[in-house]
Order: structure tokens, then C-alpha cells, then sequence
């Protein structure tokens, strides 16, 4: 069992243009799609299409038309009753695949709706393999709350796993409990070692020594997506590995970092050793991308042959 959790879900609606975006005109959509969304949500929609047995726990009305959708997905969940609708986010897609974001924060929630989550979670997780935390918190909600959550899950024997972003993530980064993994995309990995984005893209040899750096300060492994560059695994034992998919035109990145992190904890749940979970988490992601709107993929979308993985020996210290 897989449980996520989403504390500011989403329903992602995704317009697909003709041509390039342009501010200040008038534009028409050739498409709109609408899906369930938020990063544990989308977890949980790639895990349910490979027949993992997962449970998605997330904030919503019960009348909400995004528990609807789960259901329409086959996708078990455990939603807390809150008064108002999830938020909506909305992608915009060009032509060449460029994706241009507009989010809703998402409302706060009660003190009693924070309390609730953290009892269904830690009741879903009872027995369970892997916990994902994953996404942004809602306005209100102290930077430190996953911190909590971590501890209290890592106790039961539960694996966890984290993403999220800003002050939530360094404030995981920095506990004195870090979870199992921590799955990080360049921008994410730059916040907190202070590195150049670029620099990180375009070097995997630093990207693990920048993830060697979490795991000495006791993360069980790090997953570092590049985008289009790959992703870097460095296991508990800091052993690194890069893996990249073959040439990709991407139709939209949407959902594409949540889809490599379901592929890493199927091959998980599979057995596999640390090259062969970067391969499948790297397949999962170049899959995602040429998905249009906000779909998962599932294995016969995968084309894991076309990823090669290599592994990465630390840099010699300087004298």
C-alpha cells in the first residue's frame, strides 16, 4: 500500500492553443481538459493505472465534483469534509509544449481539518509501504507541519516520501527527522544548496554531490528532476546514479515530476535496486510528457528501453 497525501488538491484545467501565448489578446482554446489534481493526487492516479493499491487522503466536500472524477478513475480516497470547493488551476499550453501555470493558493483550512488529515493519514498508513507528502501547504498552515507528519509516520515503520517547495521543503530539509526521500526538481535543489539552476541542469556531477549533502544530513535518498535533463538518484549509501530518456517532444509538462515519482516507488515495491528505480521513474516522466492535459501514464505508455542510466562516481576532493 501507497498512501499520499494532498493538502491543497487541485482540479487542473489545461487550454491548449493554436499558437504562441500572447499578453493582452484575445485567444482561442482548441482545447480544454479538467482532472483531478495536486501532486499526491497525481500520485496516487499514476499508482491506481499500474494496479498499485494506493489510497489518496485529501481535503474536499463530499459533493465535490473531484471526488467525482477519483471515482471515475478508480482511485481509492480518504477526503476530510471541508466547506468550500477544491481550488481550480489552470495550464496553459503552447504549440512547442511550452506550459505556462496559473495556480490558486487554496483555502485555509480549520485546525480540526489539519488534526483530521493527520489522523486519516496516519490510519491509512498503518501497514503500509510508502507515505507521500507531496505539494504546497494552504494559506495558514505552519511551514513546519509536514515536519510533524514525518516523524510521527517514520515511527509507525512507514517510508516517507516528500515533495514540496519553498519554505515547507527547507523546513523538512532541516529537521532533525528527514524522510526516506526527498524528490526535489533543480529549482527546488538550488533553494536549498544555494547552487545555480542552471548549473544544476546541465550537471548531474553536481547535482549529486548537492544531493550526498541531504543525505549526510540524514535523508534515506534523493531524487533530483531536471526536466528535459534527466534525474539524478543518490541512494542512502550515496550512491549516485544519472538517467536521462532518449529524445522526447514534450505535449506537457504538467504532472510530469509526479509521474517520475510514482515510477521510482513502483519499482520500489517491485524490489528493484537503485538503477533500475531511476530507470522506471525516468520512463514514468518522459511518458507523462506527451500526455496531453493532466492524464498519468500507464505502463503501456512506457518505453523504459529508451532510458539510459549511468552511474556517477564522487568527485575527487580538491587538496
Amino acid at each position: 500500500m501507497i498512501v499520499t497525501l494532498t493538502a491543497n488538491p487541485s482540479v487542473d484545467r489545461t487550454i491548449e492553443l493554436a499558437g504562441e501565448l500572447r499578453r493582452g489578446e484575445v485567444l482561442r482554446a482548441v482545447t480544454v481538459r479538467s482532472g483531478p489534481g495536486g501532486k499526491g493526487v497525481n500520485v496516487a492516479r499514476a499508482l491506481a493505472g499500474a494496479g498499485a493499491p494506493t489510497v489518496a487522503v485529501l481535503p474536499a466536500r463530499g459533493d465535490d465534483g473531484m471526488l467525482a472524477a477519483l471515482r471515475e478513475q478508480a482511485v481509492a480516497f480518504h477526503a476530510v469534509d471541508v466547506p468550500h470547493p477544491v481550488r481550480v488551476n489552470v495550464t496553459v499550453v503552447e504549440p512547442d509544449g511550452t506550459t505556462t501555470k496559473l495556480n490558486e493558493a487554496g483555502a485555509p483550512l480549520a485546525d480540526d481539518v489539519l488534526d483530521a488529515l493527520v489522523a486519516a493519514v496516519l490510519d491509512e498508513a498503518a501497514g503500509a509501504r510508502w507515505a507521500v507528502l507531496s505539494g504546497s501547504l494552504p494559506p495558514g498552515v505552519p511551514d513546519d507541519w509536514y515536519v510533524g507528519l514525518i516523524a510521527a509516520l517514520r515511527a509507525r515503520g512507514c517510508a516517507v516520501a516528500v515533495d514540496t517547495s519553498g519554505e515547507p521543503l527547507k523546513a523538512v530539509a532541516t529537521a532533525a527527522v528527514l524522510p526516506d526521500l526527498l524528490k526535489p526538481n533543480a529549482e527546488e535543489l538550488a533553494e536549498l544548496t544555494g547552487l545555480d539552476v542552471a548549473k544544476l541542469e546541465s550537471d548531474a556531477e553536481c547535482v549529486a554531490d548537492a544531493a550526498r549533502a541531504l543525505i549526510a544530513r540524514g535523508a534515506g535518498a534523493v531524487l533530483a528532476t531536471l526536466g528535459r535533463h534527466g534525474a539524478v538518484l543518490v541512494d542512502g549509501d550515496g550512491a549516485a546514479y544519472f538517467g536521462q530518456a532518449g529524445a522526447v517532444v514534450p505535449i506537457n509538462t504538467v504532472g510530469a515530476g509526479d509521474a517520475t515519482l510514482s515510477g521510482y516507488l513502483l519499482a520500489d515495491l517491485a524490489g528493484a535496486g537503485p538503477a533500475d528505480r531511476l530507470r522506471q521513474a525516468v520512463a514514468f516522466g518522459a511518458a507523462a510528457v506527451q500526455l496531453a492535459g493532466s492524464a498519468m501514464p500507464r505502463p503501456g505508455d512506457l518505453r523504459p528501453d529508451g532510458v539510459s542510466v549511468v552511474a556517477l562516481a564522487p568527485r575527487p576532493v580538491a587538496s
